[in-house]
């Protein structure tokens, strides 16, 4: 399964002859939705489990029971390995009473049977750590804490196991500049310096999900904004440069208007207004000691079921203008009606956090059989320099900073499904694994078999960059739909 897929990503080529790869000796960490460790894709040849340890970060400590967190960590409950095969044995029904884990999105386990599935996996020898994170806030993302701390404990596990370890991050949001100057981002960032790690993180799949829209606003300029109908509510993000002073104008359908002049917000830090029958609250942030960008937050909220329905405006007024750029994002496609988008939408800068940690792999999509981009890949940026530091493409300028690094295949990827089966399924996070399965194989050639013990972090992702194939359609590299190219692990190895 995904055989295919695999030989187009040059990954049979070193696990099926010459190398014979299997990821053995690596930690693959999947940070995600659980899994179901009962599927033959999680055992080894005498049906132990392959999964180093759950850490489910849902459940509830009980002492009594022995039901404990990891030592350190006050929330959820670790599962050995050892807990987890006195499960099994016992059958799936008698088994779930003694580790009640479940994956009922069926997304962590997907991810995890494309990374290390037994008969399916890339690195089928790899060891799974299972961390399961906490439930999701509204908008589908995990709390940044709790997923700070799921990496902190695999990243101090591996340690203290002295074994090289991929972290595999298969979800993100649109919430920040994008920058890669948050909190989180720069901990992703600092985390990949610990130990011997591998961060692997999907672009996600905003790119044609009319969720962005960005320009230069150096006159009035109107962003025309669509509401579907049933929209229980939104909420719209304006990044600027601090320096640069607008007002903003917000129009609802039927014409009412609030003006938000820089001096209300500042003297009061909120608006809040009732447009027909929105509530709107605006905010005003000031620049972070770790970004220079300031935020315009504004939540839409119904005052009775739905928000609004038509076109919204929100108009740009230059009072001091410096660079004049401006840039929006509204919640993820997941969370909004499809029908609800910016008219004219702008598809590069619509990579998920923490996708945009500059030191994580940033893995797009793209489509296999065809050979060709998959448009719902977010897509990056390409930094070059050119009399000073500008987004542009093309040229001989040498080149700064690439997201996407590089792209994995992503379309009808065959999935495990909890409880048994398959599926084939579509988007970046069933590309991530890809990579996050390539790397434990690079690991396993570099630092457990001596050919090279400081292949993992930005050293690994040089090489899966330079090892990267040419996709249909694509004739700049490295450019902000697939960065450098095609996975392909076999010219990414060193000799």
């Amino acid at each position: 399964m995904n055989d295919f897929e695999k030989t187009q990503s040059c990954i049979t080529q070193v696990t099926q002859q010459e190398l014979y790869l299997s990821g053995d000796g690596v930690i693959i960490a999947v940070l995600d939705s659980g899994i179901d460790y009962f599927l033959p894709e999680f055992l080894d040849a005498g049906g132990k489990t392959r999964i180093l340890a759950i850490w489910d970060q849902t459940a509830i400590p009980d002492e009594e029971q022995g039901k404990l967190p990891p030592q350190g960590y006050r929330e959820g409950v670790l599962y050995t390995r050892e807990r987890i095969n006195e499960a099994l044995a016992l059958g799936r029904e008698n088994g779930l009473r003694l580790v009640p884990v479940f994956d009922t999105s069926g997304h962590g386990t997907a991810v995890a049977g494309v990374a290390a599935g037994t008969n399916m996996g890339v690195a089928p020898k790899a060891e799974l750590l299972i961390i399961k994170l906490g439930n999701p806030q509204k908008n589908s993302f995990p709390r940044t804490t709790q997923l700070m701390r799921g990496v902190n404990y695999a990243i101090n596990l591996s340690v203290s196991l002295n074994r090289p370890l991929v972290l595999n991050l298969s979800f993100g949001n649109t919430y920040g500049d994008h920058r890669g100057n948050s909190l989180l981002e720069r901990f992703m960032d600092n985390a990949s310096e610990i130990g011997r790690t591998s961060i692997i993180i999907g672009s996600g799949n905003e790119g044609v999900s009319r969720g962005h829209t960005a320009g230069v606003a150096m006159e009035n300029r109107t962003i025309e904004l669509a509401v579907a109908d049933y929209e229980t509510g939104l909420s719209i993000q304006l990044w600027k440069y601090y320096q640069d002073v607008f007002h903003l104008v917000i129009t609802s359908p039927g014409g009412e208007k609030l003006v938000l002049g820089l001096s209300d917000i500042q003297d009061a830090q909120t608006v809040r207004r009732t447009l027909e029958r929105t509530q709107l609250l605006c905010y005003l942030g000031k620049p972070l000691p770790y970004g220079v960008q300031q935020e315009i937050f504004i939540d839409m909220i119904p005052t009775d079921s739905y928000i609004n329905s038509g076109v919204w405006r929100l108009t740009l007024q230059p009072v001091t203008v410096v660079t004049g750029e401006y840039r929006l994002y509204l919640p993820g496609y997941a969370v909004r009606n499809a029908a609800t988008g910016f008219f004219l939408p702008t598809p590069e800068m619509t990579i998920t956090i923490p996708s945009t940690s500059r030191r994580a792999v940033t893995v797009g999509a793209y489509d296999a059989l065809r050979g060709s981009y998959a448009d719902f890949s977010g897509r990056g940026y390409v930094y070059r320099y050119n009399d000073g530091r500008t987004d542009i493409a093309g040229g001989n300028q040498i080149v700064a900073e690439v997201k996407p690094d590089l792209a994995a295949p992503g379309v009808d990827i065959t999935v495990p499904v909890p409880n048994g089966g398959y599926e084939q399924v579509s988007g970046t996070s069933f590309a991530t694994p890809f990579v996050a399965g390539s790397a434990a194989l690079m690991m396993e050639w570099g630092i457990v078999r001596g050919n090279d013990r400081f292949l993992y972090g930005e050293k690994l992702k040089a090489y899966l960059c330079k090892g990267a194939g040419a996709i249909r359609g694509e004739s700049i590299y490295p450019n902000a739909r697939t960065g450098w190219g095609a996975l392909c692990l076999r010219e990414s190895l060193p000799g």
